[in-house]
């Protein structure tokens, strides 16, 4: 059974599937911090304001521009804001291929933290990757994903790697970060 299917891929563009909304730890946004322009426009596609994201790029003092579907901000149609720097998140797990395709066309630098298994195992997203320049930071654990920014607490232990893929932010094509979990 494909990977993607098992994730109930939302019926149509537009829909929020529930199994794509879980929410970034600090400590997974951390390592990325050092890599980022002093004072830079950042666009944070897939949060809210109560996002780790966004709270965090706002006190390490960049100007953050959140959109979340939930909003009626769909990714897929809102054109970047002027001026934008990065476009960073955690994007849903099953449109991963959609959103990467988007952010290679769009040609901003960018993150998104994603989970490693599947990533270049369909010939479709291992000919877009093969096809376009993109770097890597792998972390020394996995990541410990939440559902509520109320109760962070850990409800998703993957039995994956979480990894942030690129473009035109880290120094070189694979970046080794180690996590400082709490």
């Amino acid at each position: 059974m494909k990977l993607d299917l098992i994730t109930n891929k939302a019926e149509k563009q537009g829909e929020v599937n529930p199994n794509d909304e879980f929410y970034t730890p600090n400590y997974a946004i951390e390592p990325l911090l050092k890599y980022l322009k002093p004072s830079s426009f950042i666009w944070c596609p897939f949060d809210t304001h109560e996002s780790n994201f966004v709270k965090m790029l706002i006190n390490a003092g960049h100007n953050v521009h959140w959109t979340h579907i939930e909003a009626g901000m769909d990714f897929f149609t809102e054109e970047p804001p002027k001026g934008i720097d990065y476009i960073i998140s955690n994007p849903p797990y099953s449109i991963k291929h959609e959103v990467f395709e988007r952010l290679f066309k769009l040609d901003i630098p960018f993150a998104m933290l994603v989970g490693v298994v599947g990533l270049f195992e369909s010939q479709k997203r291992f000919t877009m990757f093969k096809n376009n320049d993109f770097e890597i930071m792998y972390f020394d654990k996995r990541i410990s994903y939440f559902k509520s920014y109320a109760d962070q607490k850990p409800s998703l232990n993957p039995p994956f790697s979480s990894v942030y893929v690129c473009k035109d932010l880290l120094p070189k094509q694979i970046v080794f970060e180690a996590l400082a979990k709490k």
